[in-house]
């Protein structure tokens, strides 16, 4: 299984799945036959202050260090028109200071505390977070809740900012064919749904953006209330709710700003693009729009905790899950192959809609077209064919050992229960994941295959390569990319 973020922007914008190289699935077999490996992971507490701010803190003394994250329920789809880029904008002015701190002190006294921090913008969240020993927790957590509470900053300081965010956005997607076109199909691919815009903003917006944007979208949704604190690692529970009201729990409650709907009207019929740039191959998607994860609690979509969700993600790492899946082999393998590379993902969770994506690039003297049709016959296969018990257990140990994995690390760990709580989902999701993944079996897996993956559901972008230009000089990363 693989790591795929079409939104470029995005750290976390699909749930995780653990790399091919990482996983020894022969090894770690006997983690699927257990139905109790997952209750060695520490417990999880979760509390929340007067104000309405949410802390979850996990227990791990394996190592003196632990993980510290500020999540804020607001990301690109929470922008209007006109000011697309704002979130992100916003996150890289949370570092240029406070009415105690000047632009730059944050990243520097984090540094001198022998720890590392950065910060992500995606669709659904921002995040805030540091990694330093354990006994450095109180300091973070008071720098963490000083900037949060009183950031505050020049409109000299924004007007330099912006000019970096403009510098990442020609960095990361005007410089690549590929994020240009997936940021154009994307814009097809959605209507009213707010997925369809990017992260990192339309540039005209960006030209366009003022610090007052910034500011109220700063008072508008970073309250108590839309935001959790995340603690793993070497600490004790009672420290850290301490701690949280120390530092968190002087801060005033103030409303969540209501959400209102923007749900994505239904697709009746094919949709297609071609993407001309500066490329020197092509380059095709496919994407189907497809159900995503729920909680088992809502009332759509809780039954059996969402199986067609789990089963659409098993379908994606049967295709392209390992080395010498069903992609390799029909399309990259062979004296006769299509493609240079085809792949296939699954966004599993989201605030908003969620697509399954398959891609490729067609190999010398094949045609995009030819590799579309071929992702699709594999579809067709398993459809009409299912897929192996041998498959399916293959991929479901491997989705166990990356359960097992994760628990290597504090940081993986915070992160995980942070896009949880993000996205409404329980706290032991990990668990009841793999608990769902064991039972789902290959006839639901065919039946997904048959299910979602028509026309009326499908927008095909393709990249139609034009000539480089040997005199266009490369953009430089700007010195304060925080990416």
């Amino acid at each position: 299984m693989k790591h795929t973020t079409k939104d470029f922007m995005g750290m976390f914008t699909r749930f995780p799945t653990p790399s091919r190289n990482a996983l020894f699935p022969l090894a770690l077999s006997f983690f699927l036959a257990s139905p109790s490996w997952a209750q060695t992971a520490p417990p999880v507490t979760q509390f929340q202050l007067s104000n309405g701010l949410t802390v979850i803190v996990k227990t791990d003394r394996r190592a003196p260090t632990a993980a510290h994250m500020l999540w804020v329920r607001v990301g690109s789809m929470d922008e209007v028109d006109g000011t697309t880029g704002v979130a992100h904008v916003l996150e890289h002015m949370l570092f240029k200071g406070t009415p105690d701190m000047k632009p730059g002190e944050f990243s520097r006294r984090v540094a001198a505390l022998g720890g590392r921090e950065n910060a992500f913008t995606m669709r659904d969240a921002t995040g805030y977070y540091q990694q330093i020993p354990s006994d450095k927790l109180e300091e973070v957590m008071r720098l963490e809740a000083d900037r949060f509470a009183r950031n505050q900053w020049s409109n000299e300081e924004f007007e330099k900012e912006i000019e970096v965010v403009k510098e990442e956005r020609r960095l990361r997607t005007e410089d690549s064919p590929r994020a240009l076109m997936y940021e154009a199909a994307n814009a097809m691919t959605f209507l009213a749904s707010p997925y369809r815009r990017p992260v990192v903003g339309w540039m005209s917006d960006l030209e366009a953006m003022t610090p007052d944007d910034a500011r109220d979208f700063y008072r508008r949704w970073y309250v108590p209330g839309n935001a959790v604190v995340v603690v793993a690692g070497d600490v004790d529970v009672p420290q850290v709710r301490r701690l949280a009201e120390k530092y968190y729990g002087g801060m005033s409650a103030r409303a969540v700003p209501a959400r209102k709907p923007r749900v994505e009207p239904l697709q009746t019929g094919l949709r297609r693009m071609d993407f001309k740039a500066a490329a020197s191959q092509a380059y095709v998607s496919l994407s189907f729009k497809v159900p995503g994860l729920r909680s088992p609690d809502a009332k759509e979509g809780s039954d059996a905790f969402n199986r067609d969700a789990l089963a659409l993600t098993m379908l994606a790492s049967v295709l392209d899950g390992y080395s010498g899946a069903r992609l390799d082999r029909a399309l990259t393998q062979g004296a006769n192959r299509l493609a240079d590379s085809a792949g296939a993902s699954n966004g599993l969770i989201g605030r908003g809609p969620q697509v399954f994506t398959l891609d490729g690039v067609p190999a010398a003297g094949k045609t995009a077209a030819q590799v579309a049709d071929a992702l699709r016959q594999q579809l067709a296969l398993v459809a009409s064919n299912g897929v192996s018990e041998a498959e399916l257990k293959r991929v479901k140990t491997q989705w166990a050992a990356h359960e097992t994995y994760k628990l290597d690390a504090v940081f993986s760990q915070a992160r995980e229960l942070g896009t949880y709580w993000i996205n409404g989902l329980p706290l032991d999701t990990d668990t009841r994941l793999i608990a769902q993944l064991r039972t789902i079996t290959s006839a639901e897996v065919q039946a997904v295959a048959a299910r979602y993956f028509g026309d009326d559901q499908l927008t095909i972008a393709t990249l139609l390569p034009q000539p480089l230009d040997p005199n266009r000089p490369p953009h430089q990363a700007p010195g304060s990319l925080r990416h």
